[in-house]
């Protein structure tokens, strides 16, 4: 496990309603989400990116979120129960070296990675396990909190994900975040 993890009270902080007046989920997800589509998103705390992705899949579309808190995951399943996508939703508690994704192998059209590589134990670990569950021609969304990753850090965890075959398709601009657009050869 990573020095620091977001701890789960910080988890309703991010999935405020407020925070949408900085990040709309919505607009961040309408380019990269079509109807039917299977997504992955590690890290994804209580869900502000979750929810939304759900419902934007449709029914045939489905999300496997995974995280190493138990608690976030909770949180997750209950404020999906209650937003009626729950049975879009798959959960997944991961280890603490491993995210426990060898099931999804070239399975995964989307990996939404939304500020949390930086919490990995090894970004050179996270990217080959994500990069193996993208179909070929599958894409990831890499964004990190610009405050908190410095441009350094961001351009090695991009040359991370290019050892584990993801290309850089192009960076687009997000309201406080360094973010790219990989896709896997």
């Amino acid at each position: 496990m990573a020095k620091h993890v977001c701890p789960p009270w910080l988890g309703y902080l991010l999935a405020s309603p407020l925070r949408r007046w900085i990040q709309n989920p919505e607009e961040l997800l309408a380019p990269y989400i079509r109807e039917g589509m299977t997504v992955l998103e590690p890290g994804p705390g209580m869900g502000f990116f979750t929810l939304p992705m759900a419902k934007m899949l449709g029914g045939s579309g489905r999300v496997i979120v995974v995280d190493i808190q138990e608690k976030m995951l909770a949180v997750l399943r209950s404020r999906a129960l209650k937003a009626g996508v729950l049975p879009r939703i798959e959960t997944r508690l991961a280890g603490a070296e491993s995210m426990g994704l060898a099931d999804l192998k070239a399975s995964v059209d989307l990996v939404w990675a939304f500020a949390m590589v930086h919490e990995m134990p090894s970004a050179e670990r996270f990217f080959l396990e994500a990069a193996a569950t993208l179909k070929p021609g599958g894409e990831m969304f890499l964004a990190e909190p610009a405050g908190h990753v410095k441009l350094e850090k961001f351009e090695k965890e991009l040359e991370a994900a290019r050892a584990a075959g993801l290309e850089l398709v192009k960076r687009p601009e997000i309201r406080h975040s360094l973010a790219a657009l990989l896709r896997k050869a």
